[in-house]
């Protein structure tokens, strides 16, 4: 992840280099060579994504490319606030790493889970996880409401797999259980939350010179203090990122470009306004891709 971009512009590599100095390990090395198991553990994932998001967006600002306005899903977020300068890439780096640690370590490994339902709307979403919890006595909820066509639940296994089953039955066109380490977005985070929410008091939030769009409220904000909280209620709250992508639209924001890796949101934009323009930037190919798009589009 991110290689290439480090290889050639040296405002990636200094991101990296930042990333490396602030964790005290060698994070651009698991980045660039792996190995995937250890990368995959979300302590290391967390600091990974934004280190590479960061790295992209730099690129694109070298080359007179700057937001007017920035959001990020779940993660996400993080790198939106840094692009924003709400807070400083090397704070950001640091808190991830323990936001990953302390989701990893609020729920024992195998007692939480998650879903993604396609094709069943959000009430209908809301319906069986409340059928689940009442049958199962656990915890399940909506987590990602990332298009029309796909939400993601979570929360104690059991119930979760019951949702499935209830989704199923009532019409959802899918419903699969997702490979993830732990039940992100609902109320079991909530020790993770308790603890990142004394990290995140103890860092200096300045007003963000773009406004960002909070994943739990999916309001465009410019206020440090909105910024810390939503950080904050985010780690038991639903990703609200449909209503974030509508708040974007109805600002004025044609063209949404994605940075770091990967195509996921440029796909959820598609499944919400297919009238937008959707470029993303992860490495040299779609950097140069997305660059010709917007010259010519400036033109």
């Amino acid at each position: 992840m991110g290689k290439e971009l480090a290889d050639r512009y040296a405002v990636a590599r200094d991101v990296f280099a930042e990333a490396d100095g602030a964790l005290g390990y060698p994070l651009s090395q698991l980045c660039f060579d792996g190995p995937e198991d250890k990368l995959k553990l979300t302590e290391i994932t967390q600091p990974a994504i934004l280190t590479v998001s960061i790295a992209a967006q730099r690129v694109l600002a070298e080359n007179g490319v700057q937001p007017q306005f920035v959001a990020g899903h779940s993660l996400g977020e993080y790198s939106a606030h840094v692009a924003a300068s709400t807070v400083s890439f090397a704070h950001a780096v640091r808190t991830v790493a323990k936001r990953g640690r302390y989701m990893q370590e609020a729920v024992p490994v195998g007692t939480g889970a998650m879903a993604a339902i396609l094709a069943f709307d959000l009430s209908n979403t809301e319906e069986v996880c409340r059928e689940a919890q009442q049958e199962t006595g656990g915890i399940v909820s909506p987590a990602n409401i990332n298009s029309p066509d796909q939400i993601v639940i979570s929360g104690s296994k059991a119930a979760v797999e019951r949702a499935v089953e209830l989704a199923k039955a009532k019409g959802a066109k899918r419903a699969v259980m997702l490979q993830v380490s732990a039940p992100f977005h609902c109320s079991l985070m909530q020790p993770a939350q308790d603890r990142l929410a004394d990290d995140l008091r103890a860092l200096k939030f300045a007003a963000p010179q773009v406004p960002v769009v909070t994943n739990v409220d999916a309001e465009l904000i410019q206020d440090g203090a909105r910024a810390r909280d939503a950080l904050i209620r985010q780690v038991t709250a639903a990703v609200q990122w449909v209503r974030c992508i509508q708040a974007l639209i109805a600002a004025g924001a044609q063209t949404f470009v994605e940075v770091g890796p990967g195509k996921v949101l440029t796909g959820l934009l598609r499944q919400v306004d297919r009238s937008k323009t959707g470029l993303n930037v992860e490495n040299e190919d779609s950097l140069q891709k997305t660059l010709a798009s917007l010259g010519t589009q400036a033109d």
